[in-house]
């Protein structure tokens, strides 16, 4: 049970293991914390949506409006300051949550915002915003009149009359003389201490979500780790101050939890954290931030900051089981990355082995080069291709072998993978980048935008990305491959006696459905099924290559769902693999539900089988453990090993999640009892009462 009450002298955590969690923080912090978690901040947020503008604002175009509307978030925005914080600054305005800029005319949001990008924390930190004035300074002299480095002059502006804000509210309030001096110098100073650095971090963070951006936060260990060891050094602090200093950072991001969403969840903010792995010169990146980071998910139940560790064939064991433990604790809160796979992706595609080896992810999973990346995907479900445009939706029978029919949905595919490159292609012509909404807040931390006088949108980060992402791919390769065995190989069925049958939802077909879920698909280590998986990826890869170069854009390729299986359900029709009409089936590179029956080793087999070193910005498999399974320190060496073999066998990422079916079924009928349950959705983690009932059931489903 989910223990949301009780003394001060007594805060407790969900888990869902037997294991209790440890205690390292103090009381006062885990209360906070607890707080948090139960939407105290959040449902604050709420109350003040956002700052309406005046008649100020007729006739502005669309950059002036919007320079009007972060000025007046800049001066207007109510200002937080929690009992106790060890860090100051709040993103306080209620719109910012729905992923628009938070300032309103006549009612209405100015614009959208921006998300699926890691800003450059690295140069606010080591150097501070006062050189990122600099650099417009510099470019301006390039440059001249441009409107949009004037408008990156507003960002910092308005930032710095933000800080004022809060450093004339801290200024005389007693506890708070520390938190005022750090303030007093970052971040527009370079950061001196841990907890200078901790402060300019979060104080950049929240100002960009304030704005209504989703930033994720990139390499937490390499960001602040140089900063807790020269303290150490010098004694300036000791380690449970840091971690209590960085747990406050952790709890801050749970200012948004408001215990409602618009039906996926109310945490998917694309906060992203990443850990651990090599850093660009090749050495280790792992130091006393990366232990602290785990220390605090390990004992507090915050799920807001979904963080994935970079792991190689080096990872000693006892990181390994030390991941397995957080693991368990449930809540999809820790994934892992193969690093080496995902380097060796990254370099062979093209990427500088420097940047390949920065990298991080998008706020979900997709790799990227943090702070230098204009990224965006484009999803495709792979499975009504298949169904209504290769076999027609079974009006007639595919004339021709099996050969035939897979080279023919290749085509189909390309001709998809054409679609979406063509229709970026005119975004900039002959080379020159068309204008584009308003998106100044960050493009100022992303490196490239200042220097080339263009922003986040038009071509100014150093990298730009629109990826095509495949969905459904374990349904159209499983589909594939019960034609083959049905009808071509087995000959249990004429493919006009298939069709029929997938006209008629399988009805009145009950003994030839049976056969077809009897297959053993791609998820079981049958190489036969997992063969055809692999040919789909490669078709997929080769349509994406043909477009590198077209313009300014690159388009890698990626697989992925995020839940779209339950928006593509209706569009369905009858699957060859048994599945009806309607059904809601496989995630991201999962197997379709109920297919893979050989277990855990089998299904990471299964997807290692393929080639996914070419799927470039990435490749989710998602490994669902029972509780029961993983109890104990047989349990623990268990997802440690499987952890090992995932990176053995060449994966990219992994997303485990520990769940108990019944206790999520409870959940499900007594909320109140649950408000904390985590779930790990897709590339972030969601309050799983939160989630609307048709995200419950796929989420129990998968399980």
């Amino acid at each position: 049970m989910d223990i949301e009450s009780g003394s001060k002298m007594n805060v407790c955590f969900y888990s869902a293991a037997s294991e209790k969690r440890p205690v390292r923080l103090c009381e006062a912090t885990r209360l906070f914390a607890l707080e948090s978690l139960n939407r105290k901040y959040g449902l604050l947020t709420r109350e003040v949506p956002a700052v309406e503008l005046g008649p100020e604002a007729a006739g502005l175009s669309p950059l002036e409006l919007y320079d009007l509307a972060v000025r007046e978030i800049a001066l207007r925005a109510p200002l937080r300051i929690c009992p106790g914080e060890l860090v100051s600054g709040a993103a306080t305005l209620g719109r910012a949550i729905d992923h628009v800029v938070p300032a309103t005319l006549e009612g209405k949001p100015v614009q959208v915002s921006m998300s699926h990008l890691t800003v450059d924390f690295e140069t606010v930190l080591r150097k501070g915003v006062n050189y990122l004035d600099q650099l417009i300074d510099r470019s301006e002299k390039e440059h001249k009149d441009s409107a949009f480095l004037a408008s990156c002059r507003n960002v910092t502006a308005s930032m710095r009359l933000w800080r004022r804000r809060y450093l004339e509210a801290l200024r005389d309030m007693p506890g708070y003389e520390e938190t005022y001096q750090n303030l007093c110098r970052v971040p527009f100073e370079p950061a001196r201490t841990f907890h200078e650095a901790v402060q300019s971090l979060w104080f950049t963070f929240a100002f960009i979500r304030l704005c209504g951006n989703w930033p994720g936060i990139g390499r937490l260990d390499m960001l602040l780790g140089p900063y807790l060891e020269k303290d150490l050094e010098d004694g300036r602090l000791t380690l449970d101050e840091a971690r209590e200093i960085l747990a406050h950072f952790f709890i801050k991001g749970c200012e948004w939890i408001t215990g409602s969403s618009n039906g996926s969840g109310d945490a998917q903010h694309y906060q992203n954290i990443v850990l651990g792995g090599i850093l660009p010169d090749g050495t280790a990146a792992e130091n006393r931030v990366t232990e602290l980071v785990l220390d605090i998910l390990e004992e507090m139940n915050i799920s807001d900051f979904p963080t994935s560790y970079r792991v190689n064939r080096k990872t000693p064991s006892g990181i390994l089981k030390r991941l397995a433990r957080i693991i368990r604790h449930g809540g999809g809160t820790l994934a892992v990355y193969n690093e080496e796979s995902v380097i060796e992706t990254m370099t062979r595609y093209g990427y500088p082995l420097r940047e390949a080896r920065a990298f991080a992810n998008d706020g979900c999973w997709e790799m990227q080069v943090p702070g230098k990346t204009f990224f965006s995907y484009i999803p495709f479900d792979a499975l009504e291709i298949l169904q209504k445009e290769t076999l027609k939706s079974y009006a007639e029978p595919f004339p021709g072998s099996f050969e035939d029919l897979k080279q023919a949905f290749f085509r189909d595919i390309a001709n998809r993978v054409g679609d979406i490159c063509r229709s970026h292609v005119g975004a900039c012509p002959d080379g020159k980048w068309l204008e584009r909404i308003p998106c100044t807040v960050v493009s100022v931390f992303e490196r490239g935008c200042i220097e080339k006088a263009l922003s986040y949108m038009e071509g100014g980060p150093v990298y730009n990305v629109i990826s095509p992402h495949l969905g459904g791919l374990a349904d159209a390769a499983d589909s594939l491959y019960a034609i083959k065995k049905l009808v071509y190989d087995e000959k249990a069925m004429s493919m006009d006696e298939l069709f029929e049958a997938l006209r008629a939802d399988w009805e009145g077909y009950e003994p030839q459905r049976a056969r077809a879920l009897g297959l053993q698909y791609y998820g079981n280590a049958n190489p036969e099924a997992d063969q055809v998986v692999k040919e789909i990826l490669e078709a997929f890869a080769d349509a994406c290559a043909a477009w590198e170069g077209s313009c300014g854009y690159s388009f890698p390729p990626g697989i992925s769902t995020f839940g779209r299986q339950l928006e593509w359900a209706p569009n369905r029709l009858a699957c060859p693999h048994g599945a009806k009409k309607g059904a809601v089936l496989a995630g991201n590179s999962s197997p379709t539900p109920g297919t893979d029956r050989e277990g855990a080793t089998s299904l990471i087999k299964s997807y290692c089988f393929s080639d996914v070193s070419r799927m470039v910005t990435g490749a989710a498999l998602d490994v669902r453990f029972d509780p029961v399974t993983i109890k104990g320190d047989d349990g623990l060496s268990a997802v440690a090993g499987l952890i090992r073999a995932f990176v053995l066998l060449g994966g990219c990422f992994m997303q485990p999640d520990i769940a108990d079916r019944e206790i999520l079924k409870r959940a499900m009928e007594h909320p109140e009892e649950y408000p904390t349950l985590s779930v790990r959705v897709s590339g972030w983690n969601a309050r799983f009462v939160t989630l609307n009932r048709n995200w419950q059931e796929m989420v129990i489903d998968s399980r």
